[in-house]
């Protein structure tokens, strides 16, 4: 089994899917998480990759955020479109990083990307709330790489 395999039970990855779905509850806004083993390339280059091929670049606000997380590197990125970027306090990502980092270092992974998914579903909800008609323009599972 490869790293990425072994990083989160399915029972785990349930759980992130599940907070994923109450994150988007009331947003618009989208959020993925994306687990690959190692990239040559600088981890924010490759996560920038990812948030194209996964079309989250593709949203109609432009308020889609990825968790990138290389799991042999022991990296990650928060990504967030424009719409999002432009709106979120200035430090807004990097303490949602502090945040999952805490978790991290306890080793509790699936805890660290729940956490950071729920911040980023408040951040969504305060400038992109929920409307009757929106649609979940992006799949909320777990993609691997």
């Amino acid at each position: 089994m490869s790293k990425v395999e072994d990083f989160l039970t399915p029972k785990e990855e349930q759980e992130i899917v599940n907070a994923i779905r109450i994150a988007e509850t009331n947003t618009s806004g989208e959020i993925r998480v994306h687990l690959e083993e190692t990239t040559s390339k600088p981890h924010f280059d490759r996560a920038l990759e990812v948030f194209h091929e996964l079309k989250m670049d593709a949203t109609e606000l432009q308020n889609g955020v990825l968790f990138y997380i290389a799991v042999a590197d022991k990296n990650f990125v928060i990504c967030g479109d424009k719409g999002i970027n432009d709106l979120v306090p200035v430090d807004f990502w990097e303490s949602t990083k502090e945040v999952m980092v805490a978790q991290f270092r306890k080793q509790n992974f699936k805890q660290g990307i729940i956490d950071g998914i729920l911040m980023a579903g408040e951040q969504l909800k305060k400038y992109f709330p929920w409307s009757e008609n929106d649609t979940n323009e992006l799949s909320n599972e777990i993609s691997k790489g």
